[in-house]
């Protein structure tokens, strides 16, 4: 009975991993949907406290060491930055020479203080907290089921979430995509680093996304 109940919560979680990936390819690529970050985050809220002990599953709880959380996310900030900047957008520039187009908050963060600042609200929010909880702590707790939540299974959920990430980004085009998958693999492995804290993740990106904000609002960007 046990192995038939694990292979149901498998086949479920494997049902939601295929429903998210294509909430997420069907907005992104297709426009057949709205904005995946909200549904994601619907599901995840429902399925983490239904079949879990909610968010915490996913770790979403309080760390053992904020200074320690904050050093992680100051590290995977900089490996994306640096990694990004100096190795992967350089590589994938070559097979696909058009530019990488930025998002429309990036742009009017250029435009005035005040805007710089709502850009800086929508980050903490929409992008670090909301998108970190929807791929990093709903999808990739789900892939990682399927494999029963082995190191295994983890893996596989970054790689997989990296790439769902890398392609929720395809209007930056398929250098942004590459990039974009790259952060997803960034935020992934701090998560697991930092012993599955989703606050790593989430102050990762915030950082991350942060420094861009700074970059474009002073004009240094290309």
């Amino acid at each position: 009975m046990q192995s038939i109940s694990s292979s149901r919560a498998r086949g479920l979680s494997l049902a939601e991993l295929l429903i998210g990936g294509f909430i997420v390819i069907g907005h992104n690529v297709f426009h057949l949907l709205p904005n995946e970050v909200p549904i994601l985050f619907i599901l995840g809220w429902i399925s983490l406290r239904l079949r879990d002990h909610g968010w915490k599953t996913a770790g979403l709880q309080r760390p053992v060491s904020w200074w320690k959380t904050l050093a992680w996310a100051i590290l995977a900030a900089a490996v994306l930055q640096l990694g990004g900047e100096l190795l992967v957008i350089p590589l994938a520039s070559r097979p696909w020479p058009e530019p990488q187009h930025v998002s429309q908050i990036l742009e009017s963060a250029g435009l005035s203080w005040r805007q710089a600042l709502l850009s800086l609200v929508i980050i903490w929010t929409f992008a670090a907290f909301g998108e970190e909880l929807s791929y990093r702590g709903y999808l990739l707790t789900r892939a990682a089921d399927i494999f029963g939540r082995s190191r295994i299974g983890y893996i596989f959920g970054v790689i997989f979430v990296a790439i769902l990430f890398g392609f929720a980004h395809y209007y930056k085009g398929m250098v942004g995509v590459a990039d974009s998958t790259y952060s997803g693999l960034v935020y992934g492995c701090v998560f697991l680093a930092s012993g599955r804290n989703l606050w790593a993740a989430i102050l990762a990106h915030g950082i991350s996304d942060t420094f861009a904000v700074f970059v474009v609002f002073m004009g240094w960007a290309n």
